[in-house]
């Protein structure tokens, strides 16, 4: 038993030299992974939804993210939108919370 202990006091004992610039560049190379795996495709799904938002227009199909579909009939300055779910109900939500715009006659298809 402690032909093995010396075995491997006697292994850990002699430090590995690296290249001191080795863990500078692997911290780059996280980095670069993190930005483009990470960051850059949440910054263009920002970008794109910013553009939905601001093409949204009275008369549009629209789908919330809670899951109602209806028809635009008011859009305010203050970011608010209101939506027509039938003749008779209508609902107002903010704009930011509208997940997309649907094709014309969907709500028939529905």
């Amino acid at each position: 038993m402690s032909l093995f202990i010396s075995d491997a006091v006697a292994a850990a004992g002699a430090p590995s030299q690296g290249s001191p610039y080795s863990l500078v560049i692997m911290l780059v190379v996280f980095g670069l992974i993190f930005y483009f795996m990470i960051l850059r495709p949440q910054q263009k799904r920002a970008k794109d939804h910013k553009k939905l938002m601001d093409s949204i227009a009275k008369g549009d199909e629209v789908l919330t993210t809670g899951g109602l579909v209806g028809r635009v009939n008011k859009v305010s300055d203050t970011g608010y939108v209101t939506i027509a779910l039938n003749e008779t109900n209508e609902v107002v939500v903010k704009r930011d919370f509208v997940a997309a715009v649907l094709p014309k006659g969907t709500m028939k298809a529905l």
